[in-house]
């Protein structure tokens, strides 16, 4: 039997990128895809609990089914594997995202939410995105290192409850060096909010920010991408600092 693989996104539908990744994903199995109807991007791990869910199928072909849901990606996923499935999946695939997802864009990302929660699932999940934010990006330069990670991921899977954030660097395939198994970079948003004042005298704020990382080490997403790697961080969704329990601990007794 192939395998099952289940693909969601954070762009939405019609996005290049999630085509791109279903045409490679179907070279290993059997693909459901289950997108959100419009932009989810940064939605992180949100879900939808306050209105019914919404789905409309896109497209039926051999090997191939579409479909979209009017929720986040963490509702895709939870939809998809409940009721579009025909079994459970071999792994779950979301993006490849329009833009990066590296170091802590890990926290507010739809795409990386989506894998997440394929984890808590129990099932093996890996998240891809390329540093291109444009709608018409060319993923031709990537798709030998997702074909790659897919392959490897299916043939020996992943860790226990660990899932993949893979970036890849916006470079000529010649140009990228190879895949670096890394940590996230600290880095922050410096984010502010931009006053301003609609037709009808209302103000209303609009955020901004500025992505800092400064001298990120080698062993780290950021120094990778930034030197023509891409960049493959191991992550999980239990966010406990096992490290922090003892010390605690002794204020507490």
């Amino acid at each position: 039997m192939k395998p099952l693989i289940l693909i969601t996104n954070d762009d939405g539908v019609t996005a290049k990128g999630l085509r791109a990744l279903d045409e490679v994903a179907m070279e290993f199995g059997d693909v459901v895809v289950m997108a959100p109807e419009y932009n989810a991007s940064g939605l992180s791990h949100s879900i939808t609990s306050s209105r019914p869910l919404r789905v409309r199928e896109v497209k039926q072909a051999e090997g191939l089914s579409v479909y979209c849901c009017d929720g986040t990606p963490v509702d895709c996923v939870k939809l998809a594997v409940e009721y579009f499935c025909p079994r459970r999946p071999d792994v779950v695939l979301s993006g490849i995202n329009h833009g990066s997802n590296s170091s802590i864009n890990v926290l507010y990302s739809g795409t990386m939410g989506a894998v997440i929660e394929a984890t808590a699932l129990g099932m093996d999940a890996i998240g891809f995105s390329l540093l291109h934010h444009s709608p018409d990006a060319d993923f031709t330069p990537c798709l030998p290192f997702v074909r790659q990670i897919i392959g490897n991921t299916l043939e020996r899977g992943l860790p226990q409850g660990v899932s993949l954030n893979v970036n890849i660097p916006r470079l000529p395939a010649s140009e990228i060096k190879g895949i670096r198994i890394c940590h996230e970079a600290r880095a922050q948003w410096n984010d502010s909010f931009e006053k301003r004042v609609d037709p009808q005298g209302r103000p209303y704020w609009w955020l901004t920010g500025k992505f800092v990382c400064d001298n990120p080490p080698e062993t780290s997403d950021e120094w990778a991408l930034r030197n023509g790697y891409v960049s493959v961080v191991p992550i999980h969704p239990d966010f406990t600092h096992y490290s922090a329990i003892e010390e605690l601990e002794d204020q507490y007794r």
